[in-house]
């Protein structure tokens, strides 16, 4: 009892330490849009109070459409960005292939974005058939450029670019397969991200020309921009951040520290008003940010607020009942209490006592034609036994299938879809609806050392997994074992032996899911030996369903 004691007032002080701490350099500031009433506040003890809804815990398996006008380049991540920087091979591509960025600036790849083979219905029905049970659409980038019908951003893909309100799309597309629905929103660091598109060439012919991040409204008279205001989308009117080299400096810089200039309050409050509108008008049921912890913390009280309202609305909408996955990086113990933690391209390796998520891509995250040319997507083997790895830690996965720029996705793409679809469709019992045993997993990959790095970024480390590396996942009264390989003659899973102690009652049955064979079992001291079926169709990975008393 002292112990319990002991770890309650750990964890309260923890988050009194965390409240204290909290001096904003910009607040929200009066006149925006108002916040959601009830039970949550936008304070850390307030939050505290978050369960990740129980149909989450269930789903385990996501897509992301991660797609906006930086993939019109076809050229990977980071495109707005990058193509700024003198000698980048971004650069070099977009001046080839565009101009030089004091004349045809990323505000131009905006206009010029079509999506002409945007088929979201189409796209969404491959998403369903490959197993989805939750949708993740992207509402803005870094780029700033809202993907949605927004009233504090006129650079926006009604106004402009498709003239269509993609987010709206993509929600009726997720609702009419029956999937969950969710935005993701990454505009709060356009501030710093940016900041290149203030600069000039440092050399060459048009060395000193100012590129187009520095443009204002008044600039654009007779041009076909004309009545918009580049600072809208660049927010470059302030002074650089400290020198960030190679983006290095920039990483650092995330948490909006090390030198990174901080946003003004105009800046603050256009945020928190496109967020919350954005909330309001399309009401998701998972909300993800691309930050650390939450948008613009701890230099504001945004992201707070924005979770508050979050909660709120959502429970409003749902009788009481919260329904709402809200994510967010890099999060302290106390922190993983009042969010769901994400993870980028990686997993921790325990058992989380909180639900968690990765969010990976099979290729970049912005479309790009060398991983397609150089058939460097991951397979639908790898993305099954990430899934399988994951879901034994307790968490559930989020991928992204890069789109490209005109709307569509290769054939390679689909392929990837289809197989990952015919494994779950045999095998999906393994994975929906399942909680973590009492060890994730055995084989050599799990005694392997693979700590993340600030969001993650572990995945593809260590030893290639085979029959003998198995993940569990339990469900009741039974037990999945997933063999992240197709084992030979027989199993043998140590896990499940009379020594080991694992397991709370007695075997009556084995089965293998897809097989009509029947399975030879025995329990030794050792390990739970069973036979592997003739009749195996898919063998990504074998999954053997052991009932128990």
């Amino acid at each position: 009892m002292k112990q319990l004691i002991r770890i309650a007032l750990i964890g309260f002080l923890s988050f009194a330490t965390l409240h204290a701490q909290e001096e904003y350099k910009v607040t929200v500031g009066p006149g925006t849009e108002p916040m959601a009433t009830g039970i949550f506040t936008p304070e850390w003890e307030s939050l505290r109070q978050y369960e990740a809804p129980e149909w989450f815990r269930d789903a385990k398996f996501g897509i992301w459409a991660h797609w906006g006008p930086q993939c019109q380049a076809n050229y990977g991540d980071w495109y707005a960005k990058e193509m700024y920087i003198q000698g980048h091979s971004k650069y070099k591509y977009h001046v080839e292939k565009f101009g030089h960025p004091s004349e045809y600036g990323f505000k131009e790849m905006i206009r010029d974005w079509k999506a002409e083979k945007w088929d979201p219905a189409r796209l969404m029905t491959l998403y369903k058939k490959a197993g989805a049970q939750y949708f993740m659409a992207l509402a803005n980038h870094h780029d700033n450029f809202d993907l949605y019908e927004s009233s504090y951003q006129n650079w926006n893909s009604l106004n402009l670019g498709p003239q269509r309100d993609i987010v709206r799309e993509w929600a009726k597309a997720a609702k009419d397969n029956d999937l969950y629905f969710g935005v993701s929103v990454h505009a709060s660091h356009a501030w710093t991200w940016y900041e290149y598109a203030q600069k000039a060439d440092k050399t060459g012919a048009l060395a000193g020309i100012p590129y187009d991040g520095i443009l204002i409204k008044s600039d654009g008279a007779g041009t076909w921009w004309d009545g918009y205001d580049p600072q809208e989308l660049y927010a470059q009117n302030h002074p650089l951040s400290a020198e960030a080299i190679d983006n290095k400096q920039e990483h650092a810089q995330w948490d909006w520290s090390a030198g990174a200039s901080v946003p003004d309050q105009a800046y603050t409050d256009k945020f928190y008003n496109r967020t919350i509108e954005l909330i309001n008008k399309y009401e998701p049921d998972l909300l993800y940010f691309d930050d650390t912890t939450l948008p613009l913390y701890p230099i504001s009280d945004a992201g707070l607020k924005i979770a508050a309202h979050f909660y709120n609305s959502n429970m409003a909408r749902h009788n009481g009942k919260l329904e709402a996955a809200l994510f967010g990086k890099i999060l302290t113990d106390p922190q993983k209490e009042c969010l769901i933690w994400d993870v980028e391209r990686g997993a921790p390796d325990q058992i989380q006592e909180k639900p968690w998520q990765t969010c990976t891509c099979i290729g970049s995250w912005h479309y790009n034609l060398w991983d397609y040319y150089n058939n460097s997507y991951k397979s639908a083997r790898q993305v099954i036994h990430m899934l399988a790895d994951i879901t034994s830690k307790n968490g559930s996965l989020l991928l992204s299938i890069p789109i490209k720029g005109d709307g569509s996705i290769d054939e390679i793409e689909e392929q990837i879809l289809q197989e990952i679809g015919v494994w779950m469709e045999i095998n999906g019992e393994s994975i929906y609806g399942t909680r973590p045993w009492k060890v994730h997993g055995e084989g050599p990959s799990v005694e392997e050392i693979n700590p993340l790095n600030a969001q993650g970024f572990n995945e593809g480390h260590g030893t290639t997994k085979t029959a003998a590396d198995i993940r569990f996942n339990r469900k009741g009264k039974v037990l999945y074992a997933i063999c992240l390989g197709m084992p030979e003659k027989e199993i043998f899973i140590q896990s499940c032996g009379k020594s080991a102690r694992l397991l709370d009652s007695k075997i009556t049955k084995v089965e293998v899911l897809g097989s009509h064979e029947k399975i030879k079992w025995e329990q030794t001291e050792k390990a739970l030996k069973a036979t592997v079926p003739d009749d195996i169709k898919n063998n990504i990975a074998v999954v053997y369903k052991i009932t128990m008393k």
